[in-house]
């Protein structure tokens, strides 16, 4: 058998065992199949109505679509670094293949399933939407062809030559930052347009002049051309290709002979801690210091902390422009409760990230009071962090929106809804508890068939937060401001009956709880 029938084969059993897992997996796995499909049609469709256009605005558009579809595949396989193992070069390396064989099989593999086809099948909407003629036809089949490949090859290319540092907590961290950059960054058509910041088809002219003569630009363009020019820019790209494919076989040999620096060990640090000078030894203290470690080396705590700042800035710039006339507090209440309520969402599985060690925990809980210091150092940990960041919030809200009064009602208000937040969630982490895969990929959900907890953990808390909430949100929204005050009195009187209630529910299911957040990934 071939090295592309082999791997295309074992992508597609791959891609096949989805359909044999549990129901969890079989819905997740029709749930991407229908959005692929929907997104090839609806895609395809759009390409094609291009021609509607003039042609020279028909030529920027695919130019900015091209580009863009270039970014992508360069962005999200990073994103699945650690969940697709045709990905990470270290998972092939006992294959008894040579270099180039395994790089042919890595590319076959990138180019099996359904997101690869969606791709394949929205760029060749360019040919309905902008080839002219039978010459127009043959250049930009050869171009779409091209553009696809110009998709692997640099995918892979950068995949590769990172697989050593995604493996690591740090590159880890960068690249969950960096993720989170992009999802910033989409947002900015939405910022420009708010703005009016002039012609949009003058915004339109310059964005496609500057990917003019980037690789996926000159693909596009040669499609509009459909003749001499167009193939000789049709020779450049291919000639990027496979330099681009020599680069990636390069990398490819240098990262399957480079020592795995995520499995060599780690210096071990004695330290003394702000914890030690404000808490006395005892149980209280050794979960805090816990968990701010945790919050300090877990990429997925710091994506949570930092997703609450990054989505409370783009909130922000998107109703701050939006606003007509004066702008109230209710303004910065609103986007600093928004970023109490991210921050508090993080809890509603306090206990998944512990996974299978949870059961230390559940050796020394000896008594109801035991468990519930353990929860109030989780709370206490939490608050320590999430306090001088809601601060932060309400003054940059305050003083973007021109409202500077209305700091103070912001921040008292999302200090409220953060104990609200800590208080169900010290119910749901005991009630829907569920394991926290240990993946390379700090984007990565709940174990396999424990989707369905996930969602529902996360509604429920979510639910939960928002109805507590109520009693005082509603006088606020009535423009009864002076009710901030009590928001934070309120929020601690809901984290300590849940927290109590917590304890009860989880001291007498504790040998459950150590089960459900024990699953294998």
């Amino acid at each position: 058998m071939s090295t592309v029938a082999l791997f295309a084969q074992l992508k597609l059993r791959l891609l096949a065992g989805n359909l044999r897992g549990d129901l969890s997996r079989k819905l997740g796995f029709v749930f991407t199949l229908v959005m692929a499909v929907l997104l090839a049609a609806l895609g395809f469709f759009l390409m094609s109505l291009v021609r509607l256009a003039p042609h020279d605005i028909a030529t920027d558009i695919v130019i900015i679509v091209f580009t863009f579809c270039l970014i992508g595949w360069m962005i999200v396989p990073l994103l699945a670094f650690g969940l697709d193992d045709t990905i990470d070069p270290a998972r092939l390396s006992l294959f008894p293949l040579t270099t180039g064989r395994l790089a042919l099989g890595m590319f076959t593999a990138s180019a099996t399933g359904v997101w690869p086809a969606a791709t394949l099948i929205v760029t060749a909407g360019a040919l309905a939407g902008l080839a002219t003629g039978v010459g127009g036809l043959l250049v930009g089949l050869v171009a779409v062809l091209l553009q696809f490949a110009l998709c692997l090859v640099t995918s892979r290319l950068i995949t590769t030559a990172l697989s050593g540092a995604l493996r690591t907590r740090r590159g880890r961290d960068v690249l969950a930052v960096a993720a989170i950059f992009v999802v910033l960054l989409a947002q900015l058509p939405n910022l420009l347009v708010n703005s009016d910041l002039g012609d949009p088809l003058a915004i339109l002219r310059g964005t496609a002049d500057a990917f003019r003569w980037a690789p996926s630009g000159l693909a596009a363009h040669a499609i509009s051309d459909g003749g001499l020019t167009g193939l000789a820019e049709l020779a450049v790209v291919a000639l990027l290709v496979l330099l681009i494919g020599w680069l990636w076989i390069k990398a490819l040999s240098r990262a399957l002979v480079t020592p795995d620096s995520s499995t060599q060990a780690a210096s071990v640090r004695q330290e003394s801690g702000l914890v030690d000078r404000f808490l006395p030894d005892g149980p209280l203290a050794a979960v805090v210091t816990k968990e701010l470690k945790y919050i300090r080396r877990e990429p997925r705590f710091r994506v949570g902390w930092f997703s609450a700042i990054v989505v409370t800035v783009v909130l922000a710039f998107s109703l701050g422009n939006g606003a007509e006339g004066e702008v109230g507090p209710w303004l910065a209440i609103l986007l600093t409760s928004s970023g109490a309520l991210m921050i508090a969402l993080q809890s509603g599985n306090a206990y998944g990230i512990d996974g299978p060690s949870l059961w230390m925990n559940v050796v020394a809980c000896g008594s109801e009071q035991t468990f519930r210091t353990d929860l109030a150092g989780r709370h206490l940990a939490n608050a320590a962090l999430a306090t001088p960041v809601l601060l932060l919030i309400a003054v940059a809200v305050g003083l973007f929106t021109g409202n500077p009064a209305a700091i103070v009602p912001a921040l008292l208000t999302g200090w409220g809804a953060l104990g609200i937040g800590l208080g169900v969630g010290s119910v749901t982490s005991v009630t829907i508890p569920y394991t926290v895969p240990e993946r390379l990929n700090a984007f990565s959900g709940a174990a396999p068939g424990q989707g369905g907890q996930a969602f529902a953990s996360s509604m429920g808390a979510l639910l939960g937060i928002v109805v507590l909430s109520l009693p005082f949100v509603v006088p606020i929204a009535l423009g009864w401001i002076w009710v901030c005050v009590l928001a934070p009195f309120y929020g601690l009187l809901a984290e300590a009956l849940g927290r109590r209630l917590g304890t009860k529910i989880g001291f007498a299911r504790l040998p459950e709880l150590v089960a459900a957040v024990s699953r294998p990934t």
